[in-house]
């Protein structure tokens, strides 16, 4: 695929429209004059990280031309609630700072708390970055990882809907994620898990989802007829009361995620995250975010061909901070913040090539960059790290405006799985 582009760019009949994602423009047609195949956008909604995959699909098969991790921001009620403190400092010593608002204003309808609002918006621009650049034609979103209501209330509808053919893998589904996907006596990881009675049900324990959790098939045996604490790991019974607050994060952002894409006049289809873990399963892929992708929803096909080598890693960085002075650690002033952002035509975050000619950081260096008001800026890599420092502008060429990502990529895991994660016991 990228051979075919790179020919394309150098005969002169394309262009480069974008870095990240990579995207080239066709200068000898229009759309209208194109011949466009239909593609599928499926996501797989996390707390801290989303799944995204983009599918062309024929018939029975398809073969992915996308795969992508969204990391959100995880700090942002920490930051709120540092803000909150260092004003309630400023007004108990009478800085005549702003006053205190009162905590019974009424939240408007749909209010979102500001951390679940913002990994919402996150989703919402890179489906909206994607489908300028492609011709997506439907959606496919996984909206909650598990059925609360059949782990709840099994009776909701009767036997068949307590017992039907995704129960078993509602139930796994929430002690994976609740137990970190590992055996929760010994920690490991690398072998199947299996289904274990906190309290056996010998000794009076029920098949409540707060009775249950995973174990492997060693400790599963040594355990033999003990509760968790008689076994040594009184934390286990501790751990296992405390509610999942995955559910809780789905349920909410449901329906204002359903709304908000809505607003792109593409079909979306709705699906659990049993359904997702049911056709991972059947295809053999390995637990990884984009493969969950593309399993998400009824329509995924039969066979599913991976032929991308890498995946993309977009984290959410954010356009800058209002903040206009900087603190130490005790919150003391060290310095004011400019009130200018671009800086000979630079702000930071922007991706530049910069070709120094001599000195210590003589060569070729592509990356984010920090601009200061000198004109000399620092470049720091894909992971945030500071690669050389002091180049002059002059040096500097734009390559893509700050879009408040941090673009990277690293290998796609695909190894076929021969191994069952939880044993339905």
């Amino acid at each position: 695929m990228f051979r075919k582009a790179r020919k394309t760019v150098s005969r002169g009949r394309a262009v480069v429209h974008k870095m990240h994602p990579f995207t080239i423009r066709l200068k000898d047609r229009t759309v209208q004059q194109s011949e466009l195949q239909p593609l599928r956008l499926k996501l797989d909604q996390g707390a801290k990280v989303t799944g995204l995959s983009v599918l062309r699909e024929d018939g029975d098969v398809a073969e992915t031309v996308f795969l992508c991790e969204i990391h959100h921001k995880t700090d942002i009620k920490q930051k709120l609630d540092a803000r909150c403190a260092v004003r309630r400092s400023r007004r108990n010593r009478k800085t005549r700072y702003r006053k205190p608002r009162f905590l019974n204003r009424r939240r408007p309808e749909g209010w979102l708390p500001p951390s679940f609002k913002a990994r919402v918006n996150q989703l919402i621009n890179a489906v909206r970055k994607l489908t300028k650049l492609l011709p997506i034609s439907a959606i496919s979103i996984e909206d909650a990882k598990f059925d609360t209501q059949k782990l709840q209330n099994p009776e909701i509808s009767g036997i068949e809907y307590q017992r039907g053919t995704l129960f078993g893998y509602e139930v796994r589904e929430y002690l994976l994620e609740k137990w970190g996907r590992k055996c929760a006596y010994c920690g490991r990881s690398d072998v199947p898990l299996e289904i274990d009675h906190i309290v056996p049900r010998s000794r009076g324990g029920t098949d409540r989802v707060s009775n249950l959790t995973l174990a492997c098939r060693e400790c599963n045996q040594k355990k033999g007829n003990k509760t968790a604490a008689e076994f040594g790991y009184p934390h286990v019974e501790e751990q296992a009361r405390q509610t999942y607050k995955q559910p809780a994060f789905m349920n909410s952002i449901r329906s204002y995620l359903s709304k908000s894409l809505s607003g792109f006049g593409i079909p979306a289809e709705y699906e659990t995250g049993a359904l997702t873990k049911a056709n991972r399963i059947r295809l053999g892929f390995p637990k990884e975010h984009y493969f969950d992708a593309c399993c998400v929803g009824e329509s995924t096909p039969s066979e599913i061909r991976i032929t991308q080598s890498y995946v993309q890693i977009w984290r959410a960085v954010g356009r800058g901070t209002r903040q206009m002075c900087n603190t130490d650690k005790f919150g003391f002033p060290r310095g004011h913040r400019q009130r200018r952002k671009k800086h000979f035509g630079f702000q930071t975050g922007d991706i530049v090539k910069a070709i120094v000619p001599r000195g210590k950081y003589a060569g070729i260096w592509v990356g984010a960059v920090a601009v200061r008001g000198s004109g000399f800026f620092d470049i720091k890599d894909t992971n945030g790290k500071r690669i050389c420092q002091g180049i002059s502008y002059k040096y500097c060429k734009l390559i893509q405006i700050a879009d408040g990502w941090q673009y990277s990529k690293r290998k796609a895991n695909y190894s076929k799985s021969h191994t069952t994660e939880v044993a339905c016991l």
